[in-house]
């Protein structure tokens, strides 16, 4: 079949839709769709599929059969298009998203990684059309700190979509509940911007200042998402990598994937002495040395040489090329569960998210030190 509904979705209709029909038939929460295995598919079978779908808008997602892996995540690797609206919009994505596996950057992670080809989609990969949840808040739910692999759920949440989490534009809140008596620890990130469906589109908008000091999930949302989070870990037998969202105070789930890099080695060699210059969210553990690389956008990559430390207010997919040169990346934005510290932990390179004022407070070829453990970047002041 060319569209199988989500709830029937196999291990042909990729391991997103795969995984997300696991978490259906098992009850919980998780939004209507289904799934298009060939991208030839005629409009008025999709159209047909559409109408069964109660949302103003769909989520459009590439779900391969290599990507959400336990050996490799292929974070923001592929493509997703979100809020799209009407039978056109929907099949202009399910085109972008059905030959996202052949882009060079898609081919250049995998060859990084050396990844076989087992399992690979070919030229197209299948993609999943959902309703778009149009979250109040959002963000991803680890049941496993990857940072050092302890059993602790760590929740990254912010207002509006999760695109704002997961692209690591916003500096997130980050919240911890480490059993048996699950303390909570959290602490409240700036959360300046979110994204949300307007009538025109996807819009995003400045926070209010009091909702940037506040933490947006409330307690009872904690637990649930707890609950929710450990559920899928007995499901699947191992830690998992979740999305979800909040609309009118329902969580609903948006992905569940292996972790992968769960626990990578610890910093090398003793204390460093020089100046702390910034500070941010420790996100890849180890140590690295290296000239600061400060980028503001593409037209900088090819100042980028093998060992410099990558320096940028934020990072999108077009930037994982940079990464697989760079000894180790310092982000003005972001948290621990955005796909620029997932790539940075299955590359193996430290990383520290979150650190303002790193693009004035480091200058341009001197060297520095970043600590992805401690989430410190040290050296001389200029």
């Amino acid at each position: 079949m060319s569209i199988v509904p989500l709830v029937d979705a196999g291990p042909d209709c990729g391991r997103k839709a795969h995984g997300l029909a696991v978490l259906l038939r098992a009850g919980l929460p998780v939004p209507d769709g289904f799934v298009v295995t060939d991208p030839a598919v005629t409009p008025r079978v999709v159209e047909e599929h559409l109408r069964r779908l109660r949302g103003r808008a769909v989520a459009v997602r590439s779900s391969g059969l290599a990507e959400d892996c336990a050996a490799a995540s292929f974070a923001g690797q592929l493509e997703t298009v979100l809020g799209a609206r009407g039978l056109d919009e929907v099949l202009a994505a399910l085109r972008r998203c059905a030959v996202s596996p052949g882009t060079d950057r898609a081919r250049g992670y995998r060859a990084h990684l050396a990844l076989d080809h087992d399992g690979d989609d070919g030229p197209t990969a299948p993609v999943l059309v959902q309703e778009l949840v149009e979250a109040d808040h959002a963000g991803v739910l680890f049941t496993r700190d990857p940072r050092t692999g302890a059993d602790a759920v760590v929740i990254n949440a912010s207002w509006g979509l999760g695109e704002s989490v997961v692209s690591g534009v916003v500096v997130p809140d980050e919240v911890v509940v480490t059993p048996p008596a699950d303390i909570v620890r959290i602490t409240v990130g700036s959360k300046q911007t979110r994204l949300d469906l307007r009538e025109r589109g996807l819009v995003r908008s400045p926070v209010p200042e009091p909702d940037r000091v506040r933490g947006c999930v409330t307690p009872d949302e904690v637990t649930g998402l707890v609950t929710l989070g450990r559920h899928c870990e007995d499901l699947f037998g191992r830690a998992q990598d979740v999305e979800w969202a909040v609309h009118d105070e329902r969580i609903w789930l948006l992905q569940s994937r292996p972790i992968t890099a769960v626990g990578a080695p610890a910093p090398v060699g003793g204390p460093d002495p020089a100046l702390p210059l910034v500070t941010g969210v420790p996100s890849s553990p180890g140590r690295a040395r290296g000239p600061a690389r400060l980028v503001c956008s593409v037209d900088d990559f090819a100042r980028v040489r093998r060992g410099d430390i990558l320096v940028c207010r934020t990072t999108d997919p077009a930037w994982t090329p940079l990464f697989r040169l760079a000894a180790a990346v310092v982000t003005e934005t972001g948290g621990v569960l955005s796909h620029a510290a997932i790539v940075a932990r299955e590359f193996g390179i430290p990383a520290v998210v979150g650190a303002d004022e790193a693009m004035t407070s480091l200058t341009d070829g001197t060297p520095v030190t970043v600590d992805g453990t401690l989430g410190t970047v040290t050296g001389r002041r200029r």
